[in-house]
This record gives structure tokens, C-alpha cells and sequence, in this order.
């Protein structure tokens, strides 16, 4: 294969990813911004965590609600925990890696927030370990997976959402977790300030 045949299948493999998505994620995906709208409306914050690219997700939903996403509003309470490298560097001196993020949602969660929670293949340990910190604070849980979910999806309760990309493929798995952000981030908005 060619190297143009090659860019060509990465669009063809995404868009099949996207498709599946679109026909599986809706009602999950409705739920996770339910969870957020109520929380935003009742004065909680929405914290985000992920490990690499998905830690960049972590930080593109949290720039999207503090600053904007298409529409003119105030900004909303919204914190990716991956972004304060003394911290992060501090606790996995100290303590362990796998404590980055639980440590951050114990001193910073309340009741009635909600966590982003985001691993591709549901098995991320520190982002585990920040679920379990997340209902010991009385939060809920909006998890994005893929693959078979992993041992994140173990985790949820019957008040969380897990919205589950239909796919093995890291890659895809990122490619579609973006959308799921940019319509969760377009039915707050909508939901919170309508045409405003």
C-alpha cells in the first residue's frame, strides 16, 4: 500500500469508527451531558482526567467550558487535573503515580460534581483510582472507553454513564472520543444558555 492509500484508510477506518458510534452512543452520550448540566446548574464543577492523549482530551473539554465552545457565554466551572506539573510530579514522588489523580479529587471534589473520566482501554490505573475517589466524594462518574471498557466500566454505578467507542483501536478510539466531547460540550451550551 502506498503512502496515499494509507492516509486514505486512516480516513475510510474513522469515519466506519464514527458511524458505529453515532448508531451505539447517542443515549449514553445524552446521559453523560444530563450529569453535567445538572451539576452545572446546581453550582458543582465538572474535573477531567486522562493519561496521554487522553489527558489532552482531559484539557480540550476544560478549556472548551472555562473559556467557550461556539457560542458567546460566561464561562463554566471546569479543571483538567493533568495540567499542574508540580503537583502531578509531587504525588508521584511521594506517594505513586497511580494516586495523581484521586489525591486531586479528594481535596478538590464536592457532592453533586462530576468526573471525566477518560481511558481508551478502560484500564488506566490512575484514572481508576480517581473513580473511586470520585464516589467516595459523593460525585458522578461520565467515562469514556473503548475496547471492552476494561476495569473501568467495574467501577460505575447505576448513577454514572460510560460511553464506550465501538472499537480495538486506540487511534479511533481518540478520533471519536473528540466528537463525544464537542456534543457533550454542544448540548451544555444548549441546555444552559439555548441561543444566547
Amino acid at each position: 500500500m502506498n503512502d496515499l492509500d494509507r492516509i486514505k484508510q486512516h480516513f475510510a477506518l474513522s469515519i466506519e469508527t464514527k458511524q458505529k458510534a453515532s448508531e451505539l452512543l447517542p443515549e449514553h452520550i445524552a446521559k453523560g451531558a444530563s450529569l453535567m448540566i445538572d451539576a452545572l446548574r446546581s453550582g458543582n464543577k465538572i474535573l477531567s482526567c486522562g493519561n496521554g492523549g487522553s489527558a489532552g482530551d482531559a484539557q480540550h473539554f476544560s478549556s472548551e467550558l472555562l473559556n467557550r465552545f461556539e457560542m458567546e457565554r460566561p464561562g463554566l466551572p471546569a479543571m483538567a487535573l493533568t495540567t499542574d506539573s508540580s503537583t502531578l510530579t509531587s504525588i508521584a514522588n511521594d506517594y505513586a503515580y497511580v494516586e495523581i489523580f484521586s489525591k486531586q479529587v479528594l481535596a478538590l471534589g464536592q457532592p453533586g460534581d462530576v468526573l471525566l473520566a477518560i481511558s481508551t482501554s478502560g484500564n488506566s490505573g490512575n484514572v481508576n483510582t480517581a473513580i473511586e475517589a470520585a464516589h467516595e466524594r459523593g460525585m458522578s462518574i461520565v467515562a469514556l472507553s473503548g475496547k471492552d471498557g476494561g476495569q473501568m466500566a467495574e467501577l460505575l454505578n447505576d448513577l454514572d454513564t460510560e460511553i464506550r467507542v465501538p472499537s480495538t483501536s486506540t487511534a479511533r478510539i481518540q478520533e471519536s472520543h473528540l466528537v463525544v466531547i464537542h456534543s457533550l460540550c454542544d448540548l451544555i451550551d444548549q441546555n444552559l444558555f439555548g441561543n444566547a
